[in-house]
Parts: C-alpha cells; sequence; structure tokens
C-alpha cells in the first residue's frame, strides 16, 4: 500500500486492521510520490545524494511517465582526531562522492513492478549514456584517451521510472519486462531533451555527476589491472609462498586450508598438523571489509590476493568475472582465530 502511495503522489490510502482487539490504522499519503519514494530508498539504504533531484513528468501519445533520480554516495560514519574529536566534513548536496556504489533502477508499468526492466528501462539508459557522454566530450572533461562505459554512468545511480500505459505489451506470463518498442524511442527522446537542458542549465551538479562517472571509470579501470594481476602471476611470483604452508596432496576432495591468525598462530599450527592433506595459511591483522571497499582497494590487499591465490578458484569482480569453484584447491577451509573480540571481527570479515 505505501508503494502504491508512492506511485500515485496526492493519493490518500487509509487502512484499518480489525483483526485484533486493539485496532490498528495505516494512513498513506505523498504529495511528492515518486521524489518521496526516492528519498525513502536512500535514506533505507544509509545512501545520501550529491545533487539536485531529477524529476521528470511526461505525456506522449498512449502513454505517460515519470522519471527520478539521484547519484549518491556511501554515508560514512564521522572522522575523529586522536582525541575523539568529530572532524568536520562536507556533507549532503555540497560533498563530492568519495565512494562509489551499485546501480538501483526500480520500474513499474500501470503500478506493476517490472523487476526484469524492459524497453522504458532501456530508453532511460540509452538516453543517459548518450548525454552524459556528450556533455563530458563538449566541455572537455575528458582526457584524451578516456571514454565513459555505460557501467561508469549507471554506478552509483539510484533511479524510479513509473510509465502508464494504454496497451502494455509484456514477455512472458509473469509481466515483468515491458516490450513495447515504441517506449524506447518515446523515454529516450524525451527524458534525454530534458536531461541535456538540465545539464546545461546547472553546471555545478553536471561537473559532479561527470567526476563521480570518472571515480567510476577509474576504479573499473584500477581493478582490471590487478585482476589480471592476481588471475597470471603464478604464487612463488606474488611472495605469498612463504605465508603459505601447503599440503603434499593435490587431491582437493581430501585438501584443507586453515587460515589462522597471525605468524605466531601459524607456526603452532604447522608443528601440530598433517602435512598429507592440511595447509595453513597465516593472515596478519583484521582481513578488509570488502563490503566497504573498491575493487581496485580489493584487489591491491595483500591477504585478500594470498587467500584468493591460495585457494585458486579465481574472483567473481567486474567484468572480468573468472570465479570457478572446479579450480578451488581445498575442499575444507577452517578459520582458526582467538575465542576474543579481535577473533569474532576477523571470522566475520572473512
Amino acid at each position: 500500500m505505501q508503494q502504491l502511495s508512492f506511485l500515485n503522489k496526492g493519493l490518500k490510502l487509509n487502512i484499518a486492521d480489525k483483526r485484533y482487539e486493539k485496532e490498528a490504522v495505516f494512513n498513506f499519503c505523498h504529495k511528492k510520490g515518486l521524489q518521496d519514494y526516492l528519498d525513502f530508498i536512500n535514506t533505507s539504504h544509509k545512501q545520501t545524494p550529491f545533487h539536485e533531484i531529477f524529476y521528470l513528468e511526461k505525456e506522449s501519445q498512449k502513454l505517460a511517465f515519470e522519471i527520478v533520480f539521484e547519484y549518491t554516495t556511501k554515508i560514512r560514519p564521522p572522522k575523529k582526531d586522536a582525541k575523539g574529536n568529530e572532524i568536520e566534513e562536507k556533507e549532503g548536496k555540497d560533498a563530492v562522492p568519495n565512494c562509489t556504489q551499485s546501480q538501483k533502477i526500480f520500474s513499474f508499468v500501470n503500478n506493476i513492478p517490472t523487476h526484469e526492466g524492459g524497453t522504458h528501462e532501456e530508453g532511460f539508459k540509452l538516453a543517459l549514456n548518450r548525454v552524459i557522454s556528450k556533455y563530458a566530450k563538449e566541455f572537455n572533461l575528458l582526457k584524451k584517451d578516456e571514454h565513459l562505459l555505460s557501467e561508469d554512468i549507471l554506478e552509483g545511480i539510484t533511479a524510479i521510472i513509473s510509465l502508464k500505459h494504454q496497451d502494455p505489451q509484456f514477455e512472458g506470463q509473469t509481466k515483468a519486462k515491458l516490450a513495447n518498442t515504441e517506449v524506447r524511442q518515446i523515454t529516450s527522446q524525451l527524458f534525454g531533451e530534458f536531461l541535456e537542458k538540465y545539464l546545461l542549465e546547472h553546471p555545478q551538479d553536471s561537473r559532479k555527476i561527470i567526476d563521480k562517472c570518472l571515480l567510476s571509470a577509474n576504479a573499473r579501470l584500477a581493478a582490471k589491472r590487478a585482476r589480471e594481476v592476481v588471475r597470471n602471476k603464478p604464487l612463488d611470483s606474488l611472495g605469498f609462498a612463504s605465508k603459505l604452508a601447503d599440503c603434499r596432496s593435490k587431491d582437493p576432495h581430501i585438501s584443507e586450508l586453515y587460515i589462522v591468525e597471525g605468524d605466531s598462530a601459524g607456526g603452532s599450527a604447522k608443528q601440530g598438523r598433517d602435512s598429507r592433506f592440511q595447509a595453513i595459511l597465516p593472515l596478519r591483522g583484521k582481513v578488509l571489509n570488502v563490503e566497504k571497499s573498491l575493487d581496485a582497494k580489493i584487489l591491491t590487499n595483500k591477504e585478500i590476493k594470498s587467500l584468493i591465490q591460495a585457494i585458486g578458484a579465481g574472483i567473481n569482480i567486474g567484468k572480468g568475472k573468472d570465479f570457478n569453484m572446479d579450480k578451488i584447491r581445498y575442499h575444507k577451509i577452517i578459520i582458526m582465530t582467538d575465542a576474543d573480540v579481535d577473533g569474532a571481527h576477523i571470522r566475520t570479515l572473512l
């Protein structure tokens, strides 16, 4: 019901739950509709926009649509100095994006969620990629060899597309993907015209968005380079052979990998293991929190690289995904950490 009130701005929905002795009443009404929905989504995901909201409402032929979107950055805990005092930082709409997030695009046709997208989403993405790339080139915001891919432009975006159509056509029986071909062109044209005008009239927001896209592009390229290093270099060349005390068996069905906390624990584990099928890998300190880190930082972290190389199954990051369970070197991986708070934290991160 709340979603319906978001999709139909100004609509009042009053629900009374009389199943229990004490009646519960719920009232839903969102005067700004999709704009309120966007705020709700970003707040739920603990993200904050760094520019003014983009909102478009148009009617054409047999259809009408609303589009709203923002680029966001993850809200981070406040930085503190050595004395524990918070360090003042720029936040909200004046902040320059300092980390990128995955795209979140929600689309609807006649209030029906289209989880698999369709031509209305395609038209939106086509216009977004075309206009932002054109703007960056025309105003010389890209270096000579730089170019933006669709994934760079879409990364970090939160968008909602709501289409009203007199005769919607869907693929399959689930109505999860819109198939009307004319919608793609109409959406791309009308949204493209709006976005182009907006970028020209708001140069500060435009520059922030281009900077965000360039940040995503640089992270993509850095991750690609790091991924190639991890994928192509053998274990010895990366300097991890001395850390990994491998087992003699090459049969992954019986081989075991023990991940231990620090070199001291690693030494004791090596003495007590059965070297025929038990391998020991000591890790130094707490492992990087990959959920909050960019791909490039993940793939250049020494402890992460040692794990990737030791386990041998590859990685599943970015376009160069080459994770293959058939290549795993151990069918049993045991995490051995201290029975304290730090040990529990390390187990969680692993």
